[in-house]
């Protein structure tokens, strides 16, 4: 396996004027290769820096999740009408701004919105707070939840987590790689827009460069997705910016992609987003939300929360949206989602 990786690793690190794009089946090879560790270590950190330098193609990053939808865990589909929400998040984490998408999901989830996450621990390049923490912060820690158990959460709860390091243990390896190499490769991109689920869904994915997001679109319509929606999130995040015009792209069943520019201070938001400080601080501040009381993150979950109720059809605008949300905040029914979550996650672990 090692010389057919050779080949693999000439074809694209042969040079500025030499190297070629490798085709579908290529990069599915080239993936399983390197996660199954049949490649040298050499080859594989040759591999991951060259394709950073070279660039994936949208037929690379196909071939790549047909090795992740091969070789990885998979929900099973659950009944239900409205596909599932997946949230697409850097798996490194945040390090400038507060994350609000557990909160958002928790919200989803209490109006009947089937929602999946999914992502580790602290990892590099950024070594940023992750998903996994903040549910730990909330009294849910889905580390411990075989694939299994957390199939029964997420049929019960609506809300289901799939921890790499537990469910997918095949790519330990590749973050020891990232870390050394100290770039992100090609796979944090196609991390963004991989859907562990089996069923019909609706995949949400941040992005920074608008040259990331074309790739995703093109991505995606060799996958057959044509649900889904871009985000120029913070920090490459789903979440919606407070301090620039939320720029947005609709996948709507078609190949196109609509374009949807949010302004906050149309909606009478301040337009700053909440600067991250310590976990125990974030954790805080959401428990202060989800109880009704002042909390300095009330318009970055309305701003989040409107858009999501309004994109997954639950609401019928953006301004029934962010009134519903508004609501179901001072109202205490989304801590009575999450005292639910805890309950689900405790009793099965």
């Amino acid at each position: 396996m090692s010389n057919l990786f050779k080949d693999l690793l000439k074809k694209i690190g042969s040079g500025e004027h030499t190297k070629k794009n490798l085709n579908r089946t290529e990069a599915k090879l080239a993936t399983k290769i390197m996660l199954l560790g049949e490649a040298t270590p050499a080859q594989i950190g040759a591999f991951l820096i060259a394709h950073r330098i070279k660039r994936p193609t949208s037929e690379e990053l196909a071939g790549m999740l047909d090795a992740y939808n091969e070789l990885g865990p998979k929900l099973q589909k659950i009944e239900g009408n409205p596909p599932v929400i997946v949230f697409g998040m850097p798996y490194d984490g945040r390090t400038r701004t507060v994350p609000i998408s557990p909160i958002t999901a928790l919200l989803l989830a209490y109006c009947g919105q089937n929602v999946i996450m999914h992502g580790g621990d602290r990892l590099p390049t950024k070594y940023g707070l992750s998903l996994a923490e903040i549910w730990q912060g909330l009294g849910v820690d889905w580390t411990k939840l075989e694939l299994s158990k957390t199939q029964k959460v997420f049929e019960k709860t609506a809300i289901g987590f799939v921890y790499t390091p537990l469910h997918f243990p095949l790519t330990k390896s590749i973050w020891e790689y990232r870390d050394q190499i100290g770039k992100r490769p090609p796979f944090a991109t196609m991390e963004l827009i991989w859907c562990p689920y089996l069923g019909d869904a609706h995949i949400v994915t941040g992005f920074v460069h608008p040259p990331t997001e074309e790739r995703f679109q093109a991505t995606l319509a060799q996958m057959g997705v044509t649900q889904f929606t871009t985000v120029k999130g913070l920090e490459g995040s789903c979440d919606l910016p407070r301090d620039r015009t939320a720029i947005i792209g609709l996948g709507n069943g078609t190949n196109s992609i609509e374009r949807l520019l949010l302004v906050p201070r149309e909606y009478g938001f301040t337009t700053k987003n909440i600067s991250l400080k310590s976990t125990e601080e974030l954790v805080s501040d959401m428990y202060l939300l989800l109880e009704g009381k002042s909390s300095q993150l009330i318009e970055t979950a309305l701003w989040n929360g409107g858009f999501y109720l309004w994109r997954c059809g639950i609401c019928a605008d953006m301004s029934s949206g962010l009134a519903k949300a508004k609501k179901l905040f001072s109202s205490g029914a989304v801590l009575e989602k999450l005292r639910e979550l805890q309950q689900a996650v405790n009793s099965i672990s």
